[in-house]
């Protein structure tokens, strides 16, 4: 038997019957407020907190669903960008390494987590990332080869539709080994059926630079450039997160019971220190749901250390290419917009982001590092890891503040390219601000208060600007956002950057697996937490180490990896 419950920052459980027959009536899969209740498993999503949301289809309407909206969900970095519906509203300590200043960090509370508010990029970690993230506790299976066949039991590749997609020359080359669609995984990756214009003159610009196009991200190699894949479904060009893919199936073929809007306050446990349920909140209502077989803390100083985080800041021009800037502009070409989406599933409501690349620093931005940063970057990351990420976006972000009200809106049209710190040696960590679980953590991701980060960070800025370099064919006047004249200086470029830069949202490793005798290990390698029985992790905060990109991918198949081993009893 194979348990699809992938379903992140959610509250679930499934039956102590043992059952797992179709649900005749919706009203079965999901769970009564106020009544104990006894189950086989209990998952809780996330570590100190828990889902509370509901269906974010209904809580946010279309944002969540449609790709092109994913950026103007409340994600910013202003503490009041936020949509109580779908998001904790989390706010960080104040930012040594940004000014100063308290942000908000946007999570997902929701059905589905962050999957229903993430930009939808999906790929692999490399071989290099897998590779010691097994060393780290001995553990083969998570070799990129072994771990492979998890991240194919997750999803299906749909190859873009050649004939909606446009402009025709945002072709894909599409590496299909990753995948193995006869498994039937159930979340959907495919391509939008819009290549945003400004990707295909990054695409050029990047191969200028360096950085040439290679079939995808799903080989275990990150070198290069390409059109990302995507969560996607092909059909509708809905987002696929986990709530429509795993806890969709999960409902229309097992017992799987669901409680939203609910709350968990603590993980209950007995005298020989077994988890044995959780007591549960839902609009007031006190109650415990029981786990008989096993729960998804003794003090273990690891919890809430070890935060591995990613920043991004950009650079911006005006551009003589269709941008998303055309749908704040002109209503009625967002107009037309809205009827290709809905009528035959085209246009650019389909695409969120545009094209990407990873490169380690070339060797002519590499000779200003210092010895020590060359040293610790040399030692920390294997040879395949990449240290910068460039997103081509076709969009004006600014200071990244409220995405919604970015664009200048003065009828022309912006594009962006942001640089990404993917191997980050700065750590934060989160903690508790009190016994209560209403009250909010204290979040401190740290970022960019490693020196090392701060070297890498201002050539990562000169390596924009100069990529913009190659892309004159497309670009009008001067560079917009900062501009030459405010930022050129390493001090100003890196003034600037605290200023900008805001997380990519992928918070991770603060329960981290670990050898038994790391004192600031939380897991082993089966995501059990030591020092307790019946209670496991599995998701992002489980990593030692957070792989370079996009993690979702990789998140997926650590569930599918953790799912298994509580299935064959492991």
């Amino acid at each position: 038997m194979h348990f699809r419950w992938l379903i992140y920052w959610t509250f679930l459980v499934t039956s102590c019957s043992g059952q797992f027959s179709k649900s005749q009536l919706l009203g079965n899969s999901f769970g009564v407020p106020g009544q104990d209740a006894i189950f086989d498993y209990v998952v809780v999503g996330g570590v100190a907190v828990v889902e509370a949301g509901g269906f974010y289809e209904i809580d946010n309407g279309n944002g969540s669903v449609i790709p092109a909206l994913a950026p103007l969900q409340h994600v910013g970095s202003l503490p009041n960008d936020t949509q109580p519906l779908i998001d904790w509203g989390f706010v960080t300590v104040p930012q040594a390494g940004a000014d100063g200043r308290r942000m908000h960090y946007a999570r997902g509370k929701t059905l589905g987590g962050f999957s229903a508010r993430n930009y939808l990029a999906y790929h692999q970690g490399t071989v290099g990332s897998y590779q010691q993230w097994a060393e780290r506790f001995a553990d083969d299976s998570y070799l990129f080869d072994n771990f492979l066949p998890f991240f194919q039991r997750s999803a299906t590749l749909t190859t873009s539709n050649l004939e909606k997609r446009y402009p025709a020359n945002g072709t894909v080359d599409v590496e299909t080994t990753a995948f193995n669609n006869s498994i039937g995984g159930p979340l959907q990756i495919s391509w939008a059926n819009w290549a945003n214009p400004i990707g295909s003159w990054g695409q050029i610009a990047l191969a200028t630079a360096g950085i040439p196009p290679i079939n995808s991200f799903n080989s275990g190699k990150l070198f290069g450039s390409t059109w990302v894949s995507q969560t996607l479904n092909p059909t509708n060009q809905h987002r696929s997160s986990s709530q429509t893919s795993y806890l969709n199936e999960a409902i229309s073929t097992t017992s799987i019971v669901v409680y939203t809007q609910t709350l968990a306050n603590k993980i209950l446990f007995d005298a020989n220190k077994t988890a044995t349920g959780v007591s549960v909140q839902t609009a007031g209502l006190l109650y415990t749901l029981h786990a008989c077989r096993e729960h998804p803390y003794p003090h273990l100083p690891g919890v809430g250390q070890n935060l591995w985080d990613q920043i991004y800041y950009g650079i911006s021009f005006r551009v003589n290419v269709e941008t998303s800037s055309r749908l704040s502009n002109d209503p009625i070409y967002a107009a037309q917009a809205a009827e290709n989406y809905t009528t035959n599933q085209t246009g650019p409501l389909t695409a969120v982001g545009a094209f990407i690349g990873f490169e380690k620093l070339p060797a002519s931005y590499r000779q200003n590092l210092t010895a020590s940063a060359l040293e610790r970057l040399d030692t920390a990351f294997p040879d395949d890891w990449p240290e910068i990420e460039y997103l081509i976006e076709s969009a004006f972000d600014g200071y990244k503040t409220n995405y919604t009200a970015a664009d200048p809106n003065d009828g022309y049209q912006y594009a962006t390219i942001s640089a990404a710190l993917v191997a980050p040696l700065s750590r934060g960590n989160i903690t508790i601000s009190s016994s209560n679980p209403t009250d909010p953590p204290v979040l401190n991701p740290n970022w960019l208060t490693d020196l090392t980060d701060i070297e890498v960070a201002i050539l990562a800025f000169k390596r924009a600007r100069e990529i913009w370099g190659y892309m004159k064919g497309t670009t009008i006047g001067e560079e917009y956002f900062p501009g030459t004249a405010a930022v050129s200086t390493d001090e100003e470029i890196l003034s600037f950057t605290r200023k900008a830069l805001v997380t990519l949202w992928y918070a991770a490793g603060i329960c981290k697996m670990g050898k038994r005798e790391d004192p600031m290990a939380v897991l082993d390698g089966q995501g059990r937490v030591y020092g307790v029985e019946g209670l496991r992790v599995a998701d992002a905060s489980a990593f030692p180490l957070l792989p370079p990109g996009h993690p979702q991918a990789t998140v997926y198949a650590l569930a599918e990896k953790i799912a298994d081993e509580i299935v064959r009893g492991g």
